[in-house]
């Protein structure tokens, strides 16, 4: 199966009109400071941590329960979430990192989030009120601020994870140049992988939380996105792929494994040898498992969409 590039989009880091674009992935860990390092042994450049906060309807700020910590790249970025306080969403932290630490979040960028709660409502799935996210930010000038606009479904509607959209309102405050470059090379988020159980029923809920047909791949389903996508598997599958990195799937369904674009494998690898991460190369892909402090899970390096395995013939 061919899949058709998107090299405009490959460049623009916001989507236009009805684009749907893989924003970022999120790992929730239990030892905010360890996971930073984490990030920093594999080669990325993490920012400092930030505390989020979301406005209510008198202008005021409250605690939404998390901050985080991201790796910001050319296209999307990663990550890494924890606990800040005892507020509903904290304690649905809490009830997800109780599974297995590792990631629990996909977020897509849109145009409009507004606009895709009210699909999203209208094609049967139970939605949240909208939220306008906050969180601090230094720049090289001062103190700035972050802006997001969120929209989530309840729990259980999507059981792989906390899957929202949300638009940006900050692009130069959340994407600031001085980020962007990572001692591994990476450039980009490309794809999700996610392991499932019953891979027909999540097709189908994923074409439609997504608004995009479902297409079948050597390995399973592929979800594509204005840029990036979700591969969905079955327990087989993702066990042969990915079973030597970490063992066995700690929960069903489990976002798994995410790609990323570097500008050169050699690189990355030989980083990542030196870190101590033991990354294994098949062919033009290079497989790693997170360092402990980022829960279960895998990285797969490629230098080109195609050279990801689903994208094969």
């Amino acid at each position: 199966m061919n899949f058709p590039k998107n090299e405009k989009n490959n460049q623009r880091q916001l989507p236009l009109a009805d684009e749907i674009f893989l924003d970022h992935v999120g790992h929730f860990v239990s030892d905010k400071d360890a996971a930073r390092d984490a990030l920093i042994q594999a080669g990325f450049q993490p920012t400092p941590i930030s505390i989020q906060r979301n406005e209510d309807e008198h202008g005021e700020k409250h605690l939404t329960g998390t901050g985080n910590v991201t790796a910001m790249f050319k296209g999307g970025y990663i990550e890494v979430l924890f606990k800040t306080a005892d507020t509903k969403l904290g304690q649905e932290f809490d009830e997800a990192l109780s599974k297995y630490p590792g990631m629990h979040l996909a977020a897509f960028a849109v145009a409009d989030a507004q606009a895709h709660s009210q699909r999203l409502a209208q094609t049967d799935f139970r939605v949240r009120p909208i939220v306008d996210l906050r969180r601090p930010i230094g720049t090289e000038t001062g103190e700035s601020e972050a802006s997001f606009t969120v929209a989530r479904v309840e729990p259980g509607e999507m059981a792989e994870g906390r899957m929202q959209f949300l638009t940006h309102h900050s692009e130069d405050t959340v994407w600031q140049k001085r980020w962007l470059s990572h001692p591994n090379t990476t450039e980009a988020l490309l794809d999700i992988v996610i392991a499932v159980e019953d891979i027909t029923e999540a097709e189908n809920r994923f074409g439609r939380f997504l608004r995009a047909n479902p297409v079948s791949t050597n390995t399973g389903v592929a979800i594509r996105l204005g840029r990036g996508g979700v591969q969905l598997m079955n327990k087989e599958t993702f066990d042969a792929m990915f079973g030597s990195l970490f063992g066995p799937v700690p929960h069903f369904p489990f976002i798994g494994v995410y790609a990323l674009r570097v500008a050169s494998l050699d690189i990355c690898e030989d980083f990542l040898e030196q870190s101590g991460l033991e990354p294994k190369r098949q062919e033009n892909a290079l497989f790693v498992s997170f360092p402990k402090a980022l829960g279960f899970g895998a990285w797969l390096f490629v230098e080109g969409e195609n050279d990801l395995p689903w994208r094969h013939q």
